[in-house]
């Protein structure tokens, strides 16, 4: 008995490669995933996993019984001869990875194939074959991992029922009996070791490969991290060299180089003496990718180097896209064509992609810039041709009677044209500038008035750092003049308030006009609406530019009633922001 132990063991060597090959299909990988399969798929897997069984059972070691010698590797038997075999290994793996169809479908296969070798346990073996295939389907658990204990003891329990199967069919019982008990606890302990170690090698085989994976995306995203803040202004000298220097200081090539559609733009590490910055591309590989967007592996020869010592032996290029138009290239320089490994090509390809991403974000930033310039332009529109005229009306009336005042109001004129004219040159200003447009605004607006408007600041000085966007107090103070006070028969009044409120500044504008009508209070700042007495879109870009820039926190809060006034408040974070010309 103890004799077929160490055959059996070594025959097991093969279980190790064809599990290694086994992982090599996508099928199996889709199984392994526990995914739902084609019937292609199936069908694949099926051949696949009964082949398995037939190597199993062509390595295995003949027994006679009448002479009790193990002998050769079977191809016949005759009909004194059985087999201790480790077919039950792919059959058992099959039901264990793709439940009761795929190890019935290999257990068939698997099992047709022992009865046509012969041999007075073949029928017995052959009925084995097809159970051991259910047994396993019905250990099969779908969406949860399976444990190497689990295949440990259905291979053997596999087996062991195979044991019994002999004994009940193959005839003279006595010859099967004597079979059972010289290879029945060998094959036993075999075959379910060998289905834990067919498990554990496909395990380990893709564990290591997902780990790869991870690192190398993990080394990417790095990478693509690291790179935006250059890459989101575009494809430039200036970024493609800080981009390609980031890059080869993480990854181990020889250099890194970048190209726009017919220029080099940087080149980074060996050859950098003879490949410069505007030169025009003439390596034709390179052109391909332009032309075609996929990526190319091209040899010394094809990098068509003029330098007659360029130490660029091989190089991986890819290209760079913006909405599915090659907007350049990434080149990875090596010395040899042995240096490109499947993980080195693995992350190039994913680096490709996220750089991609990046320059399309970099129009995105235009196009939203752009769109923030033109929200502005916008705004700048709303002021009235009229507040102009009546305010150099006003300084006019004011230049003999009150030249000192006169002149007063001109400043304040012109300061709030200037603030005007300024702002789409930047994205944020403090509070305290914006207020000094709004004072601005507000000074020529109570002269004209002369003694019907009253102007009252409730204002927090510590409070007046924090960042908004320009022109967003003006056309809310322009919107309480115009639609709050304007008609007033008694004082009207405005009373600007800017608080800190803990980490956050409060900034309201409140006015005891006529109030506004409660079904139009709840459309405004949430779209233009249509009425005889404005459209709302101030208060409607205004509300937009603070959601996005500040939050959903910062919209516009307004309080109305009819005949008692409107408060428009919104809050502010009271945090440094960077101000862009």
């Amino acid at each position: 008995m103890f004799e077929l132990f160490l055959p059996m063991l070594e025959r097991l060597g093969i279980i190790v490669t064809a599990a290694f090959i086994f992982t090599r299909f996508h099928f199996f990988r889709e199984l392994a995933d526990q995914r739902m399969l084609t019937g292609k798929q199936q069908m694949t897997a099926i051949v696949f996993f009964g082949l398995f069984g037939i190597i199993g059972t062509y390595t295995g070691i003949t027994y006679d019984t009448n002479s009790l010698e193990f002998g050769r590797w079977a191809y016949q038997l005759v009909d004194t001869e059985a087999l201790a075999n480790s077919r039950v290994i792919g059959i058992v793996a099959a039901g264990l990875f793709g439940g009761w169809r795929i190890g019935l479908g290999a257990g068939v296969i698997a099992g047709l194939h022992r009865f046509s070798l012969g041999g007075f346990t073949g029928l017995a073996c052959g009925i084995s074959a097809v159970v051991a295939g259910l047994i396993a389907g019905f250990f099969h658990q779908k969406g949860k991992p399976l444990k190497l204990k689990t295949a440990l003891f259905v291979g053997a329990l596999a087996e062991t029922i195979q044991m019994g199967i002999i004994l009940l069919m193959a005839q003279p019982f006595t010859r099967a009996w004597a079979l059972v008990q010289e290879i029945g606890l060998p094959m036993i302990a075999a075959n379910g070791v060998g289905s834990a170690l067919f498990l554990l090698i496909i395990r380990n085989v893709l564990n290591e490969e997902e780990k790869a994976g991870a690192v190398q995306a993990q080394k990417a995203l790095k990478l693509a991290e690291l790179t935006v803040a250059h890459l989101r202004k575009g494809l430039t000298k200036e970024s493609a060299a800080r981009a390609c220097r980031i890059i080869y200081d993480e990854v181990h090539v020889s250099a890194i180089s970048m190209t726009d559609k017919q220029t080099i733009l940087a080149h980074v590490g060996l050859a950098d003496d003879h490949h410069h910055y505007g030169e025009a591309i003439q390596t034709d590989a390179t052109k391909e990718v332009i032309r075609s967007g996929r990526r190319v592996i091209v040899g010394h020869e094809d990098i068509q180097c003029q330098h007659q010592d360029c130490p660029l032996g091989a190089a991986v290029i890819v290209p760079l896209k913006k909405r599915d138009e090659v907007e350049g290239t990434l080149k990875f320089y090596v010395r040899t064509e042995k240096e490109i490994s499947t993980v080195l090509l693995e992350l190039i390809q994913g680096l490709s992609a996220l750089l991609s991403q990046q320059l399309e974000l970099a129009d995105a930033d235009q196009a939203e810039e752009l769109a923030r310039k033109a929200e502005v332009k916008a705004l700048q529109a709303q002021v009235n041709p009229h507040f102009l005229f009546n305010s150099l009306n006003v300084i006019v009336s004011l230049t003999r009677t009150e030249p000192d005042k006169a002149r007063s109001l001109l400043i304040a004129l012109s300061k709030f044209f200037r603030q005007n004219l300024g702002a789409t040159t930047k994205t944020w200003v403090s509070l305290e500038e914006e207020l000094k447009h709004v004072r601005a605004y507000l000074l020529i607006e109570e002269t004209r008035f002369v003694d019907r408007l009253k102007i009252d600041y409730d204002i927090d000085e510590s409070a007046l750092s924090a960042k908004i966007a320009p022109l967003t107090l003006q056309p809310l103070v322009e919107n309480s003049m115009k639609h709050g006070v304007k008609d007033q028969d008694e004082e009207a009044r405005i009373t600007l308030t800017i608080q800190k409120e803990g980490t956050c500044v409060r900034v309201s504008i409140a006015d005891n006009g006529r109030g506004i009508d409660p079904v139009r209070l709840q459309q405004l700042g949430e779209g233009v609406v249509d009425s005889e007495k404005g459209a709302g879109f101030g208060l409607y870009n205004v509300n937009k530019r603070l959601e996005y820039m500040h939050g959903e926190e910062a919209k516009l809060h307004i309080e109305s009633k009819p005949g008692q006034g409107t408060i428009i408040s919104f809050i502010l974070p009271l945090e440094e922001k960077e101000e862009t010309a």
